[in-house]
């Protein structure tokens, strides 16, 4: 039997719409469901590799692990990873397919429905339900044409929607009822309900909100989302973990703030440790002291090795790692702290730049994006971080180019550097590194896997609480004709 629908849709990027369509993933799950949830088109430096060698976003990672579902390429079909300001990355079913400008991709994404319809269908007829998550707003009227994420995927399988309006940021009336009032009218026949999302205090309090919105949209308020602190992955450079300026106790811990700064989860289990106090840094001014200086991950290696520069954090971090102060580079961090990093076939921006010279490695961009799962255990590192000797570690790789070291992880000195994503999460590999550099014995924090299933279980447990299941229930059931 092929799998029913239901879509999440948002007022504007960043409402909520990947975190309410896992709350339901795990809510469906939970009930003994078959679900999967399904993005046809991601936008998102934050991505994921699969165990067969795939590349997709990492809001769908979150959402199948909530699915209690191994990630599979099929739920994000298309990912779109930003290369400049007008331009990206285009990834389909898994692999890249070259950079596009927005105005070539706008003409060319009409060409991707087969291909978007095919992955959806296939996991329709493997699972009870498909929870669908939209991008941006369905009320972009200049870019609707040839949708393929929005109400043009809703209308094409007959999926019903949930408007989700993000209240913390105001305007709740204006963001409901105005995107309620600009769709067409079939559209507006797919809406059959609106959740009320990041609200901040008493929830009682907005009774007469959710009477005023339901009469002025004409669409049902199917409950009210209060803010709630979870240790779940955060999608894109929109997260609020970017704005923290640390101030915590035990070691100060800078991560650099790239401009096209990826996959910056991998330093989450330095924010849940105790024994650390973990920063972004874009400015000089910021700079300060750091215990540890952390390079990321960047889709455009070389312009954030020339931002760098030109702002003065290269400067400083050189001078910091002359001082002994650690260095740690991840994937394109990595390639940063190197001689050289050479791009002959314009995979990023193309040309060439010299890098920090803190680490004794080349790196070269081929034409083909390196991609594979990884595991094993660390050895031969040298220095203040050699206690990471004989540690296992589990994670992933994906990058263009290739260094001339292929060790886990490569070090001089004091400076590191890994391409391995995720190597952070594995236990006792942040317990050492601050041991290391200097605070009282640190305790083993919770394991990874089981926060996030705590995290998962709480989401669907605060859904459940504040929102009227039974009637999304007859909604997914009910469906819309197509």
């Amino acid at each position: 039997m092929k799998a029913k629908p239901i879509m999440i849709q948002g007022t504007m990027s960043n409402a909520g719409k990947s975190l309410t369509a896992a709350a339901l993933c795990r809510v469906l799950a939970q009930r003994g469901l078959r679900v999967a949830p399904f993005k046809s088109q991601n936008m998102a430096l934050n991505s994921y590799v699969t165990k067969d060698g795939l590349e997709m976003g990492r809001a769908q990672v979150v959402q199948a692990e909530a699915a209690r579902k191994e990630p599979d390429v099929r739920m994000n079909p298309v990912l779109l990873k930003p290369t400049t300001d007008v331009g990206s990355q285009v990834v389909i079913m898994g692999k890249p397919a070259g950079n596009m400008p927005a105005r070539q991709y706008y003409v060319y994404k009409k060409s991707l429905i087969p291909v978007v319809m095919e992955a959806y269908e296939s996991l329709a007829a493997e699972n009870d339900v498909i929870v669908i998550e939209g991008a941006g707003s369905p009320v972009e009227l200049n870019l609707n044409k040839d949708d393929i994420v929005n109400m043009g995927l809703a209308a094409r399988i007959g999926a019903p929607v949930l408007l989700v309006g993000d209240i913390d940021r105001g305007g709740i009336f204006a963001q409901l009822c105005g995107t309620v009032s600009l769709l067409s009218e079939q559209e507006r026949a797919l809406v059959k309900g609106l959740i009320v999302n990041k609200f901040r205090g008493d929830v009682s309090l907005f009774e007469e909100g959710k009477d005023l919105l339901a009469r002025l949209s004409g669409k049902p308020v199917l409950g009210v989302m209060p803010y709630t602190a979870l240790d779940i992955d955060d999608e894109d450079s929109l997260s609020e973990r970017l704005h923290a300026k640390g101030g915590g106790v035990g070691a100060d811990i800078a991560v650099m703030r790239l401009p096209k700064l990826s996959n910056f989860t991998d330093f989450a289990p330095f924010e849940r440790a105790a024994g650390c106090s973990v920063r972004y840094v874009d400015k000089v001014t910021q700079f300060a002291s750091p215990d540890l200086i952390i390079l990321p991950g960047t889709k455009s290696t070389i312009e954030d090795l020339r931002f760098l520069k030109s702002s003065g954090l290269a400067e400083q971090i050189v001078a910091a790692a002359h001082r002994g102060v650690p260095v740690f580079g991840v994937c394109g961090g990595f390639q940063m702290l190197g001689r050289l990093v050479r791009d002959p076939y314009g995979c990023e921006c193309g040309g060439e730049e010299s890098g920090l010279g803190l680490l004794p490695v080349e790196t070269v961009f081929g034409k083909e994006k390196f991609l594979r799962e990884t595991k094993g255990v660390i050895e031969g590192v040298s220095g203040v971080f050699s206690c990471l000797n004989g540690q296992k570690y589990t994670g992933y790789e994906i990058h263009m180019g290739i260094s001339d070291n292929s060790s886990a992880v490569v070090c001089s000195g004091n400076v590191y550097g890994t391409y391995i994503h995720g190597i952070f999460d594995e236990a006792g590999i942040v317990p050492e590194i601050l041991r290391a550099l200097g605070g009282e014995k640190v305790e083993q924090g919770e394991d990874v896997r089981a926060l996030k299933e705590k995290n998962y279980n709480r989401l669907a447990e605060v859904f459940e609480q504040n929102m009227d299941v039974d009637k999304i229930l007859k909604i997914i059931d009910g469906g819309c004709s197509i």
